[in-house]
């Protein structure tokens, strides 16, 4: 196996690694739930993930393997999401009932939240054509060197169960579940400090 090329994105290489991003979802149950057409899902998962993680890519700290195979779009201390693009996109790709389940699912994310300094990686993701080649552990190895370094903790939420053992892998532990009305489960995962 070739070792993948490990790269911070550039802020010009943003729409088309969201493009790879949405492709690796286009299984995931959480944004299937959200968005289950076809065309509808290609639309707004590109403008919700450009809302939720796109910070990363101003912020240098949007990397990519082999120059958009898979991506990690980690919000570093002080960098959120675009919560109102987010709500905004929300509310123009769903029904009035599953706008209204998802606003209470994202608020238990909030709940599930560090409220201490700490990174956070609201998308990462593999082209399903190069999975299983170790990309998505590389990306992980990668910014969890940077993270342990400055000794911050890091938190994600897992939407899809088989992405669980990955995180794990990497000393991430699920704190909870997330799950209202017709939702799937999404589960926060927190990772300590490391010194």
């Amino acid at each position: 196996m070739t070792i993948p090329e490990i790269t911070i994105a550039q802020p010009e290489d943003r729409a088309r690694l969201i493009q790879t991003a949405v492709l690796a979802f286009v299984t995931d149950p959480i944004a299937r739930w959200i968005s289950a057409g076809a065309a509808s899902f290609l639309e707004a998962t590109r403008d919700f993930f450009d809302a939720f993680g796109g910070a990363a890519f101003d912020r240098g700290t949007a990397w990519t393997a082999n120059d958009g195979q898979a991506v990690a779009l980690w919000l570093p201390p002080g960098t959120a999401p675009d919560g109102e693009r987010m709500v905004g996109v929300l509310q123009e790709f769903t029904s009035e009932a599953l706008f209204e389940e998802m606003m209470v699912v994202i608020g238990q994310m909030e709940r599930f939240h560090p409220h201490e300094e700490h990174w956070y990686l609201p998308i990462i993701g593999c082209d399903p054509m190069y999975l299983g080649e170790g990309l998505g552990g590389m990306l992980m190895k990668t910014a969890l060197e940077r993270i342990d370094a400055e000794g911050l903790p890091a938190y994600l939420e897992s939407s899809n169960s088989r992405n669980v053992s990955l995180y794990e892998r990497h000393g991430f532990e699920v704190i909870g579940e997330i799950q209202h009305g017709s939702s799937p489960v999404m589960l926060p995962m927190y990772r300590a400090a490391r010194r």
